[in-house]
């Protein structure tokens, strides 16, 4: 076993070297929790098929592009993530969903980077071709709560280096949805229920987190934030759009390689994450880093 600085790998709790393995037990809770529970509108199958066609597409993916080695980790979170968001009557549109979703991170690509978050991309896909709808994510204040514990926790935990444009954007949303509400004279509970979604806890830690999708500095990661909270809540209230959201990173995520250029920083890798403006890297253990990486 490779030594990084007189401590081994193994050393290492497992949660805190790859932070994706605190967010599949979370996203698998609350799905288990809402399927049983909550009874949410999707079937076993969708959840299966939706879950087996993202595993087999990166499979797929890795072996045609001579990956070293299969991880299904990142591709297990989008296809999760899909099972909570996204509502169809029809099994080949949760697997059509998931395929792009996954095949879009070998295909749309920028300098080792993909462009768009999966799940995003997919869920915009399927609400532009009218074959699916998004579930708003109303599952109840118990479950909001304990999910959002939940999500929070997994910060601590896993001393998740790339929090700040999860927090960057919870702060410049919630803030402006007050700041429109105090200036229009409206009660703050207004603002207060359009924050109370599940789907903005997963958009907020599972999305636009995504470290392959935002920019390599936290400088840039917090101008990242805002343009896309600014972008989303105009989507909203200037064009009434529903899911703003998804609409809000969809369109912004294509700055992201420009904003790599204005404000450089280091790759982010998920065994060796890196902080601050790019410069400082934080070593949880020795990685050996291949030429291209698609997780």
């Amino acid at each position: 076993m490779e030594q990084g600085n007189g401590t081994s790998q193994a050393n290492t709790p497992t949660f805190r070297r790859d932070p994706r393995l605190y967010q599949i037990v979370s996203l698998s809770t609350l799905l288990l929790y809402g399927l049983f529970w909550l009874h949410f509108d999707v079937s076993i199958w969708q959840i299966l098929i939706t879950l087996g066609v993202a595993q087999l597409t990166q499979y797929a993916g890795t072996r045609y592009f001579n990956l070293p080695f299969f991880d299904p980790k990142s591709a297990l979170i989008s296809s999760l993530s899909l099972c909570l968001l996204l509502r169809t009557n029809d099994l080949a549109v949760a697997a059509l969903a998931s395929f792009i979703a996954i095949g879009s991170k070998f295909v749309i690509r920028w300098k080792n980077k993909h462009i768009f978050n999966p799940t995003n991309l997919a869920l915009v896909v399927m609400l532009v071709s009218g074959l699916g709808w998004i579930s708003p994510g109303q599952w109840g204040q118990v479950a909001w709560f304990g999910f959002l514990v939940a999500c929070l926790g997994s910060l601590v935990i896993t001393r998740a280096a790339r929090a700040d444009v999860t927090l960057a954007f919870l702060t410049f949303y919630i803030g402006l949805l007050i700041a429109r509400a105090l200036w229009l004279g409206d009660p703050l509970t207004i603002p207060l229920h359009q924050v109370e979604s599940g789907a903005l806890l997963i958009f907020s830690f599972f999305m636009i987190s995504d470290p392959k999708t935002t920019p390599d500095s936290r400088c840039g990661r917090i101008l990242f934030a805002l343009i896309v909270a600014l972008t989303a809540l105009y989507t909203q209230f200037g064009f009434f759009k529903p899911n703003c959201l998804l609409w809000g990173l969809i369109i912004c995520s294509p700055i992201v390689p420009f904003i790599d250029r204005l404000l450089p920083g280091l790759h982010y890798n998920w065994l060796r994450p890196t902080i601050g403006h790019g410069s400082v890297p934080v070593q949880l253990t020795p990685v050996l880093q291949p030429q291209r990486r698609f997780s």
